[in-house]
């Protein structure tokens, strides 16, 4: 018996028929966008997410400003842990008549305060530098409500609370735009 040569097999090269390749994807899963708006070139990349996603687009200054307010958070509150009538009598023109503990406890409140502002100087990740930036704006507003009340309440205005007074209120707006720029969606390139 003569065997015959076996019929030469018929194969389909998915690489140059365009409809059977996007069929086969479309079929997996990648290629289309997802909810995200991100195109997917492979499976893998579509179970492990794409890194670039995470990568924090950081507007221009801002880690300078977390160290500046890292710096002046905390030599505030070394100021007023160690000198306490000082601070209080550059501030309010006035000396301290009552105890120093409720300076004391503001220079501890500002210490815990430039714990979190060098916490967010040295990591990458988005959420904790907004609540690093979120808590320095709150810091920056309530101050400035509580002393231009204690200023009412005393009846004078030194130029020094005015100075105060005003470097928390461009403090905080700096703070708030970065916030709002850090907050924004990327662009879709």
């Amino acid at each position: 018996m003569a065997s015959k040569p076996p019929a030469p097999l018929m194969k389909k090269h998915s690489q140059t028929d365009l409809i059977s390749r996007l069929k086969s994807r479309k079929i997996l899963g990648v290629g289309g966008e997802d909810d995200d708006g991100e195109v997917h070139r492979s499976k893998i990349s579509q179970m492990l997410g794409n890194e670039m996603k995470f990568a924090v687009r950081e507007p221009v200054g801002l880690r300078v400003w977390i160290l500046l307010s890292a710096v002046g958070f905390t030599a505030m509150a070394v100021m007023a842990l160690v000198f306490p009538n000082q601070l209080y009598e550059v501030v309010f023109e006035e000396e301290l008549s009552t105890t120093n503990i409720s300076v004391r406890l503001y220079g501890g409140a500002l210490l815990s305060l430039s714990l979190i502002m060098w916490n967010g100087l040295y990591t990458a990740e988005k959420v904790i530098i907004q609540w690093t930036l979120l808590s320095e704006a709150c810091y920056f507003a309530v101050q400035f409500l509580v002393t231009s009340i204690t200023l009412v309440e005393i009846g004078i205005l030194p130029n020094a609370a005015m100075l105060l007074l005003l470097s928390r209120v461009l403090f905080l707006l700096v703070t708030m735009a970065y916030y709002y720029h850090l907050g924004r969606k990327p662009k879709k390139i």
